[in-house]
């Protein structure tokens, strides 16, 4: 039975991710903040901490070792140092939730070595703080300057699911049964997404095979916001105008400038089975519009 630790296992495709590693026969350990209860019972070892607090951190940890860790909840390279100092030698592998959002915008799908983050200096904000972008770069590069340290940064797009707590997603449908105008600067933009299941049996699986290096890990296919539109308007008959700008409150949260895709043929070619972006999205609206209770 394998040890497994896993930072930021409460919501969304986290707690899935946990839930299939309990189906596995995984002996799973929870580290959180304790603010968020859990559905996992006895199936689940649980360690409260700060993850921004090292000395917390540490503490919670103590001397415990684990196959494999899944960290979702690492934004800066001062978090990715410390684990990788608290780790480095006590595991077999270490599964660094990343993102599309390392890539620049480009006219390709984006591969993995668009960004290499063996090549990228970590350059320490005085004041702690980064962007999304940045943080997760030098996160990158901090862990993959380790030679102790087997790692796989997972590069997620969006991840859409019934439980996605940003309402993403929700933000189209609503405003299509409103009929509402929503702001796209870029209307024909392709987007890459990933299922939140999908992402969590992806992560089970970066950690089983112990996939090295970056890699990038989307559904098949790319969509664009008229796209999805067009799915909404066929499970509700309604759809909601698309312009160039709008309030803040109706700018589309997957408004983007250019096309913003990867490419996840690594990972194919490695084994790994993904979805089919335009089969599961129409499933996932319909799962949306039954849960409004709309006729």
């Amino acid at each position: 039975m394998k040890k497994v630790l896993v930072l930021g296992g409460t919501r969304f495709f986290g707690k899935r991710l946990v839930a299939n590693l309990i189906d596995s026969g995984a002996e799973v350990t929870l580290l959180t903040r304790g603010n968020n209860k859990d559905d996992f019972g006895d199936n689940v070892k649980r360690l409260v901490a700060d993850r921004k607090d090292p000395e917390s951190l540490s503490r919670a940890i103590g001397n415990a070792e684990f196959d494999v860790v899944y960290d979702n909840i690492c934004y800066t390279p001062e978090e990715a140092d410390h684990a990788a100092q608290l780790f480095a030698g006590r595991i077999d592998h270490y599964v660094l939730t990343s993102t599309l959002s390392v890539y620049d915008f480009a006219d390709h799908p984006l591969k993995e070595e668009d960004f290499d983050p063996y090549l990228y200096q970590a350059v320490p904000s005085e004041s702690g703080e980064y962007n999304y972008k940045e943080g997760k770069r030098q996160a990158e590069a901090v862990l993959f300057s380790r030679h102790d340290l087997n790692v796989t940064a997972v590069r997620f797009p969006i991840v859409l699911g019934i439980d996605d707590y940003t309402k993403r997603l929700l933000f189209h449908i609503e405003h299509a049964l409103r009929g509402e105008a929503i702001g796209l600067p870029a209307p024909e933009a392709l987007i890459s997404f990933i299922h939140a299941e999908e992402a969590a049996q992806f992560l089970q699986w970066a950690g089983e095979v112990k996939f090295e290096g970056p890699v990038n890990a989307c559904s098949n296919g790319a969509i664009s916001v008229p796209e999805i539109m067009d799915m909404i308007k066929a499970e509700t008959g309604k759809t909601a105008p698309l312009q160039l700008s709008a309030e803040a409150e109706h700018m589309s949260p997957f408004g983007i400038p250019g096309d913003w895709t990867m490419d996840n043929s690594l990972a194919a070619e490695a084994g790994f089975t993904f979805w089919n972006l335009k089969e599961w999205m129409p499933e996932l609206i319909a799962e949306y519009v039954k849960g409004l209770h709309i006729e």
